[in-house]
Protein backbone atom coordinates (compact mmCIF):
# COMPACT_ATOMS: atom_id res chain seq x y z
CA UNK A 1 0.00 0.00 0.00
CA UNK A 2 1.48 3.34 -1.12
CA UNK A 3 0.86 6.35 1.70
CA UNK A 4 0.07 9.51 -0.58
CA UNK A 5 -0.28 13.25 0.56
CA UNK A 6 -2.45 15.04 -2.06
CA UNK A 7 -2.17 18.99 -0.86
CA UNK A 8 -5.14 21.13 -2.52
CA UNK A 9 -6.78 16.83 -2.65
CA UNK A 10 -10.20 18.92 -1.85
CA UNK A 11 -10.14 20.84 -5.51
CA UNK A 12 -11.22 20.07 -8.77
CA UNK A 13 -8.28 17.83 -10.17
CA UNK A 14 -7.46 16.90 -6.45
CA UNK A 15 -10.71 15.57 -5.78
CA UNK A 16 -10.26 12.83 -8.95
CA UNK A 17 -6.64 12.26 -8.15
CA UNK A 18 -7.75 11.29 -4.33
CA UNK A 19 -10.31 9.14 -5.87
CA UNK A 20 -8.58 7.39 -8.22
CA UNK A 21 -5.77 6.71 -5.58
CA UNK A 22 -8.69 5.54 -3.20
CA UNK A 23 -9.88 3.29 -5.98
CA UNK A 24 -6.50 1.62 -6.38
CA UNK A 25 -6.00 1.23 -2.22
CA UNK A 26 -3.60 3.34 -1.47
CA UNK A 27 -3.93 5.00 1.82
CA UNK A 28 -4.47 9.01 0.78
CA UNK A 29 -4.16 12.27 3.06
CA UNK A 30 -5.74 15.17 1.96
CA UNK A 31 -4.15 18.67 2.83
CA UNK A 32 -6.72 21.59 1.92
CA UNK A 33 -7.66 24.57 3.73
CA UNK A 34 -11.37 25.23 1.93
CA UNK A 35 -10.00 28.95 0.97
CA UNK A 36 -13.54 31.19 -0.49
CA UNK A 37 -11.71 31.40 -4.09
CA UNK A 38 -14.61 30.07 -5.13
CA UNK A 39 -17.70 28.11 -2.78
CA UNK A 40 -15.63 26.53 -0.02
CA UNK A 41 -19.25 24.09 0.01
CA UNK A 42 -18.19 22.94 -3.00
CA UNK A 43 -14.80 21.11 -1.99
CA UNK A 44 -16.37 20.20 1.55
CA UNK A 45 -18.83 17.83 -0.56
CA UNK A 46 -15.80 17.32 -3.01
CA UNK A 47 -14.33 15.94 0.40
CA UNK A 48 -17.31 14.52 2.60
CA UNK A 49 -17.13 12.20 -0.40
CA UNK A 50 -13.94 10.31 -0.33
CA UNK A 51 -14.24 6.46 0.91
CA UNK A 52 -11.24 6.32 3.65
CA UNK A 53 -9.16 9.35 2.96
CA UNK A 54 -7.48 11.65 5.99
CA UNK A 55 -8.24 14.53 5.52
CA UNK A 56 -6.57 17.52 7.42
CA UNK A 57 -8.06 21.29 7.35
CA UNK A 58 -4.99 23.68 7.52
CA UNK A 59 -3.02 26.09 5.27
CA UNK A 60 0.22 24.76 3.57
CA UNK A 61 1.90 27.94 5.28
CA UNK A 62 1.49 26.67 8.29
CA UNK A 63 4.63 25.14 9.94
CA UNK A 64 2.87 23.63 12.66
CA UNK A 65 0.40 22.01 10.84
CA UNK A 66 2.87 20.28 8.06
CA UNK A 67 5.48 19.29 11.13
CA UNK A 68 2.27 17.31 12.16
CA UNK A 69 1.17 16.06 8.91
CA UNK A 70 4.88 14.92 8.41
CA UNK A 71 4.82 13.47 11.65
CA UNK A 72 1.89 11.58 11.17
CA UNK A 73 2.36 10.15 7.77
CA UNK A 74 5.44 8.38 6.75
CA UNK A 75 4.48 8.98 3.25
CA UNK A 76 5.58 7.38 -0.04
CA UNK A 77 4.69 10.05 -2.27
CA UNK A 78 3.65 13.60 -2.23
CA UNK A 79 0.97 15.02 -5.00
CA UNK A 80 1.34 18.70 -4.35
CA UNK A 81 -1.76 20.58 -6.02
CA UNK A 82 -2.71 23.25 -3.50
CA UNK A 83 -2.13 26.63 -5.41
CA UNK A 84 -3.40 30.21 -5.91
CA UNK A 85 -5.11 29.32 -9.51
CA UNK A 86 -5.76 31.44 -12.53
CA UNK A 87 -3.99 33.66 -14.62
CA UNK A 88 -6.21 36.61 -14.28
CA UNK A 89 -6.39 37.15 -10.22
CA UNK A 90 -2.84 36.85 -9.81
CA UNK A 91 -2.75 40.00 -11.85
CA UNK A 92 -4.85 42.08 -8.85
CA UNK A 93 -2.64 39.92 -5.69
CA UNK A 94 0.54 38.77 -6.98
CA UNK A 95 2.07 38.84 -3.46
CA UNK A 96 -0.58 36.41 -2.53
CA UNK A 97 -0.02 33.93 -5.36
CA UNK A 98 3.60 34.35 -4.42
CA UNK A 99 3.32 33.40 -0.72
CA UNK A 100 0.83 30.52 -1.56
CA UNK A 101 2.10 29.19 -4.71
CA UNK A 102 6.44 29.82 -3.80
CA UNK A 103 6.87 29.92 -0.48
CA UNK A 104 4.25 27.44 0.31
CA UNK A 105 5.78 25.15 -1.82
CA UNK A 106 9.06 25.96 -0.28
CA UNK A 107 7.58 25.03 3.38
CA UNK A 108 6.39 21.77 1.62
CA UNK A 109 9.84 20.72 0.06
CA UNK A 110 11.71 21.62 3.54
CA UNK A 111 9.05 18.88 5.27
CA UNK A 112 9.55 16.17 2.05
CA UNK A 113 13.26 15.98 2.03
CA UNK A 114 13.40 14.93 5.43
CA UNK A 115 10.60 11.89 4.47
CA UNK A 116 12.97 9.66 3.11
CA UNK A 117 12.59 7.46 0.09
CA UNK A 118 9.54 10.21 -0.72
CA UNK A 119 8.45 10.72 -4.30
CA UNK A 120 7.15 14.87 -5.44
CA UNK A 121 4.63 15.52 -7.80
CA UNK A 122 4.61 19.26 -8.74
CA UNK A 123 1.47 20.76 -10.59
CA UNK A 124 3.18 23.25 -12.99
CA UNK A 125 0.82 24.58 -16.13
CA UNK A 126 1.42 25.67 -20.02
CA UNK A 127 0.95 29.19 -18.81
CA UNK A 128 5.12 28.98 -17.83
CA UNK A 129 4.91 28.85 -22.11
CA UNK A 130 4.15 32.30 -22.10
CA UNK A 131 3.74 34.13 -25.30
CA UNK A 132 6.07 31.02 -27.35
CA UNK A 133 4.43 30.83 -30.36
CA UNK A 134 6.44 27.56 -31.48
CA UNK A 135 3.63 24.58 -31.29
CA UNK A 136 3.50 22.13 -30.19
CA UNK A 137 4.91 23.26 -26.50
CA UNK A 138 7.89 20.67 -25.83
CA UNK A 139 9.31 20.93 -22.25
CA UNK A 140 12.75 21.91 -23.17
CA UNK A 141 11.55 25.27 -24.58
CA UNK A 142 12.79 28.35 -23.60
CA UNK A 143 10.31 29.65 -21.25
CA UNK A 144 11.97 32.57 -19.78
CA UNK A 145 9.46 35.14 -20.18
CA UNK A 146 6.22 34.22 -18.16
CA UNK A 147 3.50 37.11 -19.07
CA UNK A 148 1.46 36.65 -15.93
CA UNK A 149 2.38 36.24 -11.63
CA UNK A 150 0.95 33.04 -11.75
CA UNK A 151 3.06 31.55 -14.55
CA UNK A 152 6.51 33.15 -12.96
CA UNK A 153 5.10 31.24 -9.68
CA UNK A 154 4.43 27.91 -11.43
CA UNK A 155 8.24 28.41 -13.11
CA UNK A 156 9.44 28.95 -9.70
CA UNK A 157 8.06 26.30 -8.28
CA UNK A 158 9.92 24.19 -10.82
CA UNK A 159 12.86 25.68 -10.30
CA UNK A 160 12.72 25.10 -7.00
CA UNK A 161 12.16 21.50 -7.03
CA UNK A 162 14.94 20.75 -9.13
CA UNK A 163 17.06 22.43 -6.58
CA UNK A 164 16.03 20.35 -3.96
CA UNK A 165 16.04 17.26 -6.50
CA UNK A 166 19.40 18.15 -7.03
CA UNK A 167 20.65 19.10 -3.56
CA UNK A 168 18.41 16.14 -1.53
CA UNK A 169 18.13 13.72 -4.60
CA UNK A 170 14.07 14.21 -4.09
CA UNK A 171 12.69 11.91 -6.89
CA UNK A 172 10.70 14.76 -8.82
CA UNK A 173 8.02 14.24 -11.60
CA UNK A 174 6.50 18.32 -12.83
CA UNK A 175 3.60 18.18 -14.82
CA UNK A 176 2.56 20.88 -17.14
CA UNK A 177 -1.59 21.07 -17.00
CA UNK A 178 -3.00 22.20 -20.32
CA UNK A 179 -6.68 23.76 -19.70
CA UNK A 180 -7.96 20.76 -17.61
CA UNK A 181 -11.74 20.81 -17.63
CA UNK A 182 -14.69 17.76 -16.46
CA UNK A 183 -17.01 17.51 -13.77
CA UNK A 184 -16.54 19.43 -10.46
CA UNK A 185 -14.23 22.28 -12.55
CA UNK A 186 -14.05 25.57 -10.67
CA UNK A 187 -16.82 28.22 -11.66
CA UNK A 188 -14.78 30.61 -12.94
CA UNK A 189 -13.30 28.26 -15.95
CA UNK A 190 -14.66 29.05 -19.33
CA UNK A 191 -16.55 25.49 -19.82
CA UNK A 192 -18.50 25.61 -16.57
CA UNK A 193 -19.00 29.51 -16.77
CA UNK A 194 -20.17 29.43 -20.54
CA UNK A 195 -22.44 25.85 -19.51
CA UNK A 196 -24.38 27.89 -16.62
CA UNK A 197 -24.43 31.60 -18.55
CA UNK A 198 -26.00 29.48 -21.31
CA UNK A 199 -28.48 28.04 -19.24
CA UNK A 200 -28.85 31.56 -17.45
CA UNK A 201 -29.78 32.85 -21.12
CA UNK A 202 -27.02 35.71 -19.87
CA UNK A 203 -24.36 36.88 -22.40
CA UNK A 204 -21.15 34.93 -22.30
CA UNK A 205 -17.81 37.35 -22.11
CA UNK A 206 -16.06 36.58 -25.42
CA UNK A 207 -12.24 38.25 -25.16
CA UNK A 208 -10.29 38.93 -28.57
CA UNK A 209 -11.84 37.61 -31.89
CA UNK A 210 -12.01 34.14 -31.08
CA UNK A 211 -8.74 32.58 -32.67
CA UNK A 212 -7.15 32.48 -29.07
CA UNK A 213 -6.73 28.65 -28.99
CA UNK A 214 -6.50 26.34 -25.85
CA UNK A 215 -5.46 22.54 -25.35
CA UNK A 216 -8.63 21.70 -23.06
CA UNK A 217 -7.75 18.45 -21.12
CA UNK A 218 -10.23 16.35 -19.99
CA UNK A 219 -9.97 15.21 -16.12
CA UNK A 220 -9.88 11.31 -16.67
CA UNK A 221 -7.31 12.01 -18.73
CA UNK A 222 -4.98 14.21 -16.82
CA UNK A 223 -5.61 12.11 -13.80
CA UNK A 224 -4.36 8.89 -15.41
CA UNK A 225 -0.92 10.98 -16.36
CA UNK A 226 -1.09 12.23 -12.96
CA UNK A 227 -0.66 8.44 -11.11
CA UNK A 228 1.53 7.57 -13.80
CA UNK A 229 3.72 10.19 -12.92
CA UNK A 230 4.00 8.83 -9.26
CA UNK A 231 4.46 5.62 -9.83
CA UNK A 232 7.20 6.35 -12.06
CA UNK A 233 8.75 9.07 -10.11
CA UNK A 234 12.31 8.74 -10.64
CA UNK A 235 15.18 11.74 -11.29
CA UNK A 236 13.78 14.86 -12.19
CA UNK A 237 11.52 15.33 -15.13
CA UNK A 238 8.80 17.64 -16.59
CA UNK A 239 5.84 17.07 -18.61
CA UNK A 240 3.24 18.36 -20.63
CA UNK A 241 -0.36 17.10 -19.68
CA UNK A 242 -2.46 18.06 -22.35
CA UNK A 243 -5.06 16.03 -24.94
CA UNK A 244 -2.35 17.56 -27.92
CA UNK A 245 -5.53 19.02 -29.60
CA UNK A 246 -6.25 23.02 -29.91
CA UNK A 247 -9.93 24.11 -29.76
CA UNK A 248 -10.27 28.29 -30.60
CA UNK A 249 -12.71 30.42 -28.51
CA UNK A 250 -14.94 29.91 -31.46
CA UNK A 251 -15.11 26.86 -31.84
CA UNK A 252 -15.90 26.10 -28.00
CA UNK A 253 -18.58 28.58 -27.92
CA UNK A 254 -20.22 26.43 -31.01
CA UNK A 255 -19.69 23.19 -29.39
CA UNK A 256 -21.36 24.14 -26.34
CA UNK A 257 -24.34 25.93 -28.10
CA UNK A 258 -24.81 22.47 -30.02
CA UNK A 259 -24.47 20.13 -26.96
CA UNK A 260 -27.09 22.64 -25.25
CA UNK A 261 -28.89 22.72 -28.33
CA UNK A 262 -29.45 26.96 -27.91
CA UNK A 263 -27.79 29.91 -29.59
CA UNK A 264 -25.68 32.23 -27.38
CA UNK A 265 -25.35 36.07 -27.10
CA UNK A 266 -21.56 37.28 -27.10
CA UNK A 267 -20.36 39.89 -24.81
CA UNK A 268 -17.36 40.85 -26.93
CA UNK A 269 -14.08 42.35 -24.58
CA UNK A 270 -11.01 43.09 -26.00
CA UNK A 271 -8.08 40.60 -25.12
CA UNK A 272 -6.96 40.61 -21.19
CA UNK A 273 -3.52 41.32 -19.94
CA UNK A 274 -1.73 38.20 -18.80
CA UNK A 275 -3.77 36.23 -21.94
CA UNK A 276 -1.91 34.08 -24.72
CA UNK A 277 -2.72 33.64 -28.15
CA UNK A 278 -2.03 29.79 -27.99
CA UNK A 279 -1.50 26.37 -25.62
CA UNK A 280 -0.44 22.88 -27.65
CA UNK A 281 0.57 20.31 -25.96
CA UNK A 282 3.32 17.98 -27.57
CA UNK A 283 2.61 14.94 -24.91
CA UNK A 284 5.37 12.54 -26.70
CA UNK A 285 7.18 12.47 -23.57
CA UNK A 286 4.50 11.60 -21.14
CA UNK A 287 3.55 9.02 -23.83
CA UNK A 288 6.55 7.18 -23.84
CA UNK A 289 7.68 7.54 -20.23
CA UNK A 290 4.44 7.17 -18.89
CA UNK A 291 2.45 5.68 -21.24
CA UNK A 292 -0.34 8.33 -21.30
CA UNK A 293 -2.76 8.39 -23.73
CA UNK A 294 -5.39 11.13 -23.76
CA UNK A 295 -8.74 9.89 -24.83
CA UNK A 296 -11.56 12.53 -24.82
CA UNK A 297 -11.99 15.10 -27.27
CA UNK A 298 -13.58 18.26 -26.85
CA UNK A 299 -16.99 17.22 -28.06
CA UNK A 300 -17.44 14.24 -25.79
CA UNK A 301 -15.81 16.00 -23.23
CA UNK A 302 -18.43 18.92 -23.18
CA UNK A 303 -21.15 16.42 -23.34
CA UNK A 304 -19.94 14.63 -20.71
CA UNK A 305 -19.55 18.11 -18.06
CA UNK A 306 -23.24 19.33 -19.24
CA UNK A 307 -24.80 15.69 -18.43
CA UNK A 308 -22.87 16.28 -14.58
CA UNK A 309 -23.95 19.75 -14.64
CA UNK A 310 -27.44 18.85 -14.85
CA UNK A 311 -27.21 16.13 -12.48
CA UNK A 312 -25.17 16.99 -10.17
CA UNK A 313 -23.16 19.83 -10.80
CA UNK A 314 -23.43 23.19 -8.08
CA UNK A 315 -27.37 24.57 -7.33
CA UNK A 316 -28.63 20.59 -8.00
CA UNK A 317 -31.42 20.06 -5.69
CA UNK A 318 -30.34 16.53 -4.16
Amino acid sequence: MTRVLVTGGAGFIGSHTVDALLARGDEVWVLDNFNDFYDPAIKRANAAAFSGAHVVEGDLRDEACLDALFAEGQFDGVIHLAAMAGVRPSLVDPLLYEDVNVRGTLLLLERIRRCEGCRFVFASSSSVYGSNEDVPFKEDDDIHRPVSPYAATKRAGELHAFTYHHLYGIPTSCLRFFTVYGPRQRPEMAIHKFVRMTLALEALPFFGDGTTARDYTYIDDIVQGVVAALDRCDGYEIYNLGESQTTSLAELVETIAAALETEVVLDKQPMQPGDVVITYADVSKARERLDYAPQVLIPEGVARFIDWYRTEGPGVKA
